[in-house]
Order: C-alpha cells, then sequence, then structure tokens
C-alpha cells in the first residue's frame, strides 16, 4: 500500500515527500535570498515663479518639472527549500522503525505536491496629476497701469494734439506677481518675528500664540512653493527572489532593476538600473571524511557568505548568511 508523506524542511537535510511505503524521498537543501524593497516616486511640479526665486528670494529653485524613484528600504530574508537537483531516496529495512531523526524531522503537513507557492505583490503607480498652483496667491493678477492718448483740439487756424492721461487695466507681469509675492513672504516673516518677540500692539501667549505662527508658517510654506515648486510621494513595494547557482562562473547577480517610468521591476527588464548581490565566501567549510556503509543518509554543510546589495558603487546592504548549495555535501551511516 502506497502512503504521501510530505515532511518539513530541515536545515541540513530537506524531507519533502514519500514513496512505496518503507521508501523515503528526500532533496538537500538550497537557500533562496528573498528582497522586501520598497521604493519612493517623486513627483516634483515646479513653481511658476521659479526663475524669480534666486533674484526676490536668494534660493536656487528647481525649474522643471520631473520625477524620480528612490529606493528607501530593503529587507532580506534568507529561505530555505528543496534543491530539485539534489534528490535522494532511504529504504527503511524491513521490520525496522524509521529511524530517530526521520521521525523527529516530521513535525507536521507543511504543503500540498500541487500547490503554488508564488508572491503576487505588484503595486503598478497611478497616473500622475498636474500641478495646481490655483489659490496659492494673495495679490491680483491685473494692475492699473498710466497711459497718455492725444486729441486733436480745432483752434482758430489749426488742429493741435492735447494729451489726455487716462489709466487703462493691464495684465501684470510675472515678474511683477513673483515680486509681490517675495514681499508678501518677507512681511509674513517679520510678523511672526514680531509676535514671537511681542513687538506688536496686540498680546499673543500660549494657544493664541501658537495658533497665529502655525497660520503664519502655514501662508509662508503656500506663498514659497510658488517659488521653489512642491513634490508628491508614492511607494511602491515588490518581493524579488534570488537563487546562488553553485556553477556559475561569478557569484554576482541582478537582484532586480529600478527603471526611471516604472520603479521597480525584474531582473530581466532592461530599462531599468541593475541592482546587484555580490556574494563573497568568507570561509569553505571543511570536506567530512568520506563514509561507508550500503545506506547512507547526504546532507549539506552551507557555506557562509558575506552578501552586498549594490546600486552602482552604493551599498543598500550587507550581512552574513549561510547558503546551502554553495557548501558542501557530505553524508552520515544510517546504523
Amino acid at each position: 500500500m502506497k502512503k504521501l508523506l510530505i515532511l518539513m524542511l530541515l536545515p541540513a537535510l530537506c524531507l519533502v515527500a514519500a514513496a512505496q511505503e518503507g521508501t523515503v524521498s528526500y532533496a538537500l537543501p538550497q537557500t533562496t535570498l528573498h528582497f522586501e524593497v520598497e521604493a519612493e516616486l517623486e513627483s516634483f511640479f515646479a513653481g511658476p515663479y521659479a526663475r524669480y526665486a534666486s533674484k526676490y528670494l536668494g534660493v536656487e529653485a528647481r525649474q522643471a518639472d520631473e520625477s524620480g524613484y528612490r529606493i528607501v528600504s530593503v529587507k532580506l530574508t534568507p529561505c530555505l527549500e528543496a534543491d530539485p537537483a539534489t534528490r535522494f531516496t532511504y529504504t527503511i529495512p524491513k521490520g525496522e522503525e524509521m529511524p530517530t531523526f526521520l521521525q523527529m524531522s516530521a513535525q507536521g503537513l507543511v504543503a500540498v505536491s500541487d500547490g503554488s507557492f508564488g508572491r503576487e505583490n505588484i503595486w503598478r503607480f497611478p497616473a500622475q496629476t498636474g500641478a495646481d498652483f490655483s489659490g496659492r496667491g494673495l495679490s491680483s493678477n491685473i494692475t492699473s497701469e498710466a497711459t497718455t492718448l492725444y486729441r486733436n483740439v480745432r483752434e482758430q487756424s489749426a488742429y493741435s494734439r492735447v494729451p489726455v492721461q487716462q489709466n487703462m487695466v493691464v495684465e501684470k507681469s510675472a515678474e511683477d506677481k513673483a515680486r509681490e509675492t517675495a514681499e508678501m513672504i518677507f512681511n509674513l516673516r517679520k510678523t511672526r518675528v514680531q509676535i514671537v518677540t511681542g513687538d506688536t500692539d496686540a498680546t499673543f501667549s500660549g494657544e493664541a500664540m501658537a495658533s497665529a505662527v502655525a497660520e503664519i508658517d502655514r501662508l509662508e510654506k503656500e506663498y514659497l512653493s510658488l517659488f521653489v515648486g512642491y513634490s508628491e510621494f508614492q511607494t511602491q513595494t515588490m518581493h524579488f527572489d534570488v537563487v546562488p547557482d553553485p556553477n556559475a562562473a561569478s557569484q554576482m547577480y541582478i537582484a532586480f532593476r529600478v527603471s526611471d517610468t516604472d520603479g521597480l521591476v525584474s531582473a530581466d527588464n532592461v530599462s531599468g538600473i541593475p541592482i546587484i548581490v555580490d556574494l563573497t565566501q568568507m570561509q569553505a567549510p571543511a570536506n567530512p571524511p568520506a563514509v561507508k556503509g550500503r545506506q547512507v543518509i547526504r546532507y549539506r554543510i552551507p557555506a557562509v557568505c558575506n552578501v552586498r546589495l549594490l546600486e552602482g558603487t552604493k551599498v543598500l546592504l550587507q550581512t552574513r548568511v549561510p547558503v546551502y548549495q554553495l557548501g558542501v555535501n557530505s553524508a552520515f551511516p544510517t546504523n
């Protein structure tokens, strides 16, 4: 009679299934480097008076709208899973019980044979919205400007041109509005100092002073954004796996990429800048002595590696991780 045994993974021995009664199928473990990455999208909108920021406020302002991603956090979790390339069987002799170490390893059923364990953590950013500076100015958009008109006046023997003063409503220039906004910012700053130092006709204290200063801060920030612009932020979280290959010529892998338009993308998306995983073996485990016997149980001794996550020359993360498939395989007799 056949029965299926699905056993827990062990650090040195991964028991994953069984065939006929009395025969156990197992695989050696391999390490998967699981990265949980969070990136931030900054959408910057330049202020309409950005070109006058240096002239009227003495500050340098970004002149054009732009957006970009930056990595804000990375979490590395080393995970164990069965290595399908290293599957072995162990036959329990007739009349004997399963070895004690195998019984102790079967702490519970952990999965089904056809289960899917993929992750679906893709988050796409919504469409970007345009900049909105409406309602962020105090001064009017028009001003009064004096101009001179002429009309012909008939005199005794001829016509003469007589100047006539008349006011016309014209649109203010961008620089005029920038200058008035800058004056408002300095007036707000002056008023704030007067309130804090008590150099005012009105008396502010306690909550009244805090409320007045907070409102001045809000207004100043609002007017200042007309010069220096403002940013909106969104976050993106993605998960990526890297399985080190013991047969690879180099232990450097592209974990994922960062795209200017899509943020965090997979390693095979060449539109992004590659983020590299660099594994350096700290000390290779010694090879155990050869084991003789008809039946043996195979196991792995991991290699401790220094893992670095690199964005160009910038180190995003560095830690030590045992990587089983880069270590050595050995065995011990069942008796």
